[in-house]
């Protein structure tokens, strides 16, 4: 069975790169009919946070992808003995050694590799020289670490599932620690053992981790483990191909849920960061996607933040969605202010013109105040301030008519007023309109008449015509 694991740090939001690792986890574990699992890697206790997971957890929510074990998530600073075991195997094993080194030595020798040119790395100098052969039985001196022990020639080859060959000469990889002086773990050891123990069949990450997949990949060798498959997504850049900041996009999964996003729009965009569904197919759910997603369409190049997208998509899924689902997303204190009975319609009005949730106060600014009109926008083109005011009359004594008032009707008693030959269009419809809103753009007359109710509107006519 396949199984793909997201294992977020705690120590921060969740943000747009990690919401796009976990969607195409869980996509590819659920195209599979295979499992989608949550670890909590938070050995970094220093920058450790509630607040954090919390919100990695809320983020997971509102996407819709929720772990096979959400309730029972692996948490790795509940296996420290666990890592501290496996450690100790790997140095009987040969895999792995005991480095007493200092902070200062590690220092002095990372200061002289800078100057003279190098990248800096461990030089080696515990290598075979420990006189700890099996620290299970012996102590591990105060201050020691355990280093990975690679191979100093040959090459480590693998298959990345989306960059295809993969290669890297061991000499030029780290002696990397495994095992801290403090008994934590690094990333490295924890995720490799906590990967076989959970069984995971995929590797699913950031291209961040490429240089180290050789390293974990003797890690496995040497633990004499089958290792999972990788593949390594493209980096998300910004609109001008360059590091994506925090004013482009660069935030957290949950500021754009502040920000009036629904999460089936960032789930359709982040879904096309990079995976190419090879049809020109724009709109997906969570449900196609799980039916249609491939890792092998995905592409190696990096993937450009575009806003624009973004807010198409969030138009479109604004569009499609009953005025009743966006109801409870919207200001609360905007609602209450609506006419009584009137919130879906209103929200049915301003959804055609809204891009995020956030609008929405905005698009029905008309609805809650009365609008601030200028004389000369009142007039149509090339009409006249008399035959306005007297089409403004008309409208407000066909409307006072009415005997239902819904905008079926409104509308048709306007198309009356114009059918009889003595108005344009606009000097009916557009007068009647700006009359209500104060905007030259905005909803049909009929359908903002409706919602404001007979005696607002009729207030609201005869203001205009008083400005004429």
């Amino acid at each position: 069975m396949i199984k793909t694991r997201f294992a977020p740090s705690p120590t921060g939001q969740m943000h747009l790169g990690g919401g796009r690792t976990a969607l195409f986890e869980y996509l590819f574990a659920r195209s599979a009919g295979g499992e989608f699992l949550l670890r909590i890697e938070d050995t970094d206790r220093a920058r450790h946070s509630k607040k954090a997971l919390q919100s990695i957890k809320e983020s997971l929510a509102w996407l819709g992808l929720v772990p096979d074990n959400l309730e029972n998530p692996i948490v790795q600073s509940e296996r420290l003995e666990i890592y501290k075991k496996a450690a100790q195997e790997l140095v009987g094993r040969g895999g792995a050694y005991v480095c007493t080194c200092s902070k200062e030595r590690l220092e002095k020798i990372r200061k002289e590799q800078v100057v003279r040119g190098e990248a800096p790395h461990y030089d080696g100098h515990c290598r075979g020289k420990s006189e700890i052969r099996n620290p299970k039985s012996e102590s591990i001196p105060a201050g020691a670490v355990i280093r990975q022990k690679i191979p100093t020639s040959g090459e480590t080859k693998f298959k990345d599932l989306i960059r295809g060959e993969v290669e890297f000469k061991n000499s030029e990889l780290d002696d990397q620690v495994l095992l801290k002086s403090d008994g934590f773990p690094t990333y490295h050891l924890a995720s490799i053992v906590d990967d076989h123990e959970m069984g995971i069949t995929h590797v699913i990450r950031g291209e961040e981790w490429l240089p180290s997949t050789p390293k974990h990949l003797l890690l496995y060798q040497a633990f004499g483990w089958k290792a999972p498959e990788f593949a390594h997504l493209p980096v998300i850049l910004g609109p001008n191909k360059g590091k994506l900041s925090k004013r482009e996009g660069a935030v957290s999964i949950l500021e754009y849920r502040r920000g009036g996003y629904l999460p089936e729009a960032v789930i359709n965009f982040l879904a096309l960061l990079g995976w190419n569904p090879k049809t020109n197919e724009e709109f997906f759910t969570l449900k196609e996607l799980e039916k249609k997603f491939d890792l092998a369409q995905v592409n190696k190049a990096p993937a450009a933040f575009n806003r624009e997208k973004l807010d198409f998509f969030n138009r479109h899924y604004l569009q499609l969605a009953p005025a009743k689902k966006l109801l409870p997303l919207l200001d609360g204190e905007i609602v209450k202010k609506l006419p009584e009975g009137t919130a879906e319609k209103a929200v049915e009005l301003a959804k055609e013109r809204m891009t995020t949730l956030n609008d929405f106060a905005s698009c029905v600014g008309f609805l809650l105040e009365k609008p601030h009109l200028d004389g000369a926008k009142i007039i149509f083109r090339k009409s006249t301030s008399e035959k306005t005011k007297a089409a403004l009359a008309e409208s407000t004594e066909a409307l006072s008519r009415l005997s239902d008032w819904n905008a079926d009707k409104i509308k048709a008693a306007l198309e009356k007023l114009v059918a009889g030959g003595k108005f344009s269009a606009g000097d009916v419809f557009w007068s009647v309109r700006y009359a209500l809103t104060g905007e030259e753009k905005s909803p049909p007359p009929e359908q903002i008449a409706e919602i404001l109710e007979r005696s607002e509107v009729i207030k609201r006519l005869n203001a205009a015509a008083k400005i004429l």
